[in-house]
């Protein structure tokens, strides 16, 4: 019996999803499956019979282990991908920034399945408002996250969007990529790995700058305050494309108990200017960052950061390199 390419591809993504972890789990799901799941998936239908035909565990198994991971990947992220930029300008959206978050992790669940005792590492790009993988590569002991950075934005579409990552992303080479050629924007946490930034940015007349937008939480067992300066970078930052510093603060207190303020402050830079991003905005896409960890867990194929900017009339700062 021959079964379509696609309805055992979504056979088996279905099963994930509905929480199956091995092959014979797949098959046991897809087996089980009512008939009106079966004809969503588009599974084989024997009209002679009577009935739908599921594939069984041995033929998903064989077609999942002779598919090309990397370009089903590539296209389900091509797709995505396309199908985002479609929605977004479509009506009601108007011209909407689009931001892509890129970080990578170890995926919890995965060490005792590999072959080296070592979970799996994947390096993804997720576009932040939709949570959907537009591309993702794995990272072993031969290669790093930085070297990865460019070869995985290199085919998407990046004109006019913003990208977000940690401080292990905060490259000279990363920032000339995604301005020069791929013509998008970024926002860079900026920590001491970066030592002589981070002293720039750390040294800056903060207490002389004010907060455009302050935001306070209460939640999962904690009240939290949250402010975010910004200043405009009129010469002497060094680091390409640099246009704006950021200044995050964090004030943190568990609900419990009478326990003091913990305080937290995060650096950052963006190439985008006081005019190109409000506040409002600049919050959404340092907070929007943080869904990627939802990715973290087992995937086949939380908290944020409200922010606030001196807006439009942003103070300027000017220092040497």
């Amino acid at each position: 019996m021959r079964h379509s390419l696609t309805s055992l591809l979504l056979a088996a993504a279905a099963a994930l999803l509905a929480g199956a972890r091995s092959f014979a789990a797949v098959g046991e799901w897809v087996a089980d499956a009512p008939p009106q799941v079966l004809a969503a998936l588009g599974v084989r239908y024997n009209p002679l019979a009577g009935r739908f035909e599921p594939p069984d565990e041995a033929t998903i198994r064989r077609v999942l282990e002779s598919v090309d991971a990397a370009a089903l990947d590539a296209a389900v992220g091509s797709w995505l991908a396309g199908r985002l930029r479609a929605g977004e300008q479509g009506p009601g959206h108007g011209r909407e920034r689009q931001a892509l978050a890129v970080d990578g992790k170890a995926l919890r669940g995965t060490r005792p399945a590999s072959s080296d005792g070592q979970a799996v590492h994947l390096l993804a790009a997720v576009d932040q408002r939709a949570g959907a993988v537009l591309a993702q590569a794995s990272v072993d002991g031969k290669t790093s996250e930085i070297t990865r950075f460019a070869p995985l934005l290199e085919p998407l579409d990046l004109a006019g969007a913003v990208v977000t990552a940690d401080a292990l992303h905060t490259q000279r080479e990363h920032a000339k990529f995604l301005v020069r050629q791929k013509k998008a924007h970024y926002i860079l946490v900026v920590k001491r790995n970066q030592p002589a930034l981070h002293a720039q940015l750390k040294n800056l007349p903060w207490p002389a700058i004010p907060a455009g937008n302050r935001q306070r939480d209460r939640g999962h067992g904690r009240e939290e305050h949250r402010s975010l300066k910004a200043a405009t970078v009129t010469a002497g930052l060094c680091f390409p494309h640099a246009a704006q510093a950021i200044r995050v603060t964090r004030r943190i207190r568990p609900l419990a108990g009478h326990k003091k303020w913990r305080t937290a402050t995060i650096y950052a830079i963006t190439s985008l200017t006081a005019s190109q991003a409000t506040p409002a905005q600049l919050a959404a896409w340092i907070r929007g960052h943080w869904r990627i960890e939802a990715l973290h867990h087992i995937r086949s194929p939380g908290t944020g950061l409200a922010v606030a900017s001196c807006g439009t009339d942003a103070t300027r700062v000017s220092f040497g390199c």
